[in-house]
């Protein structure tokens, strides 16, 4: 990949600031993944969250951690080329967030 394409890491205070725009993500102490923990009544509804994580990942092709349990889904972006968030994970959390909000 031409050093052109590769992802930049933001730094400390670009993270803080987009931070503040998302609800409903957690920020690891380290400012390196951002997650999103959801919990339903069940399994099915956790699987369609999961779905649409992946979805949103092959539509990107940037893919996310997710792990699925009965009644919960949670979904971490972090980008492993850069160990750290860059403005694509920033971008899937917003677009992960629509996607659950067009389904309500």
């Amino acid at each position: 990949m031409p050093a052109s394409d590769r992802p930049t890491r933001l730094p400390e205070s670009a993270i803080l600031e987009k931070f503040g725009t998302l609800q409903d993500w957690s920020l690891s102490d380290d400012h390196r993944v951002l997650t999103r923990h959801l919990t339903f009544k069940g399994f099915a509804k956790a699987t369609y969250a999961a779905n649409l994580a992946i979805w949103l990942a092959d539509a990107t092709n940037h893919h996310p951690d997710i792990q699925l349990g009965w009644g919960y889904c949670k979904v971490s972006f972090t980008t492993h080329d850069v160990d750290g968030l860059t403005e694509l994970d920033f971008d899937c959390a917003r677009r992960f967030d629509a996607l659950l909000a067009s389904g309500k």
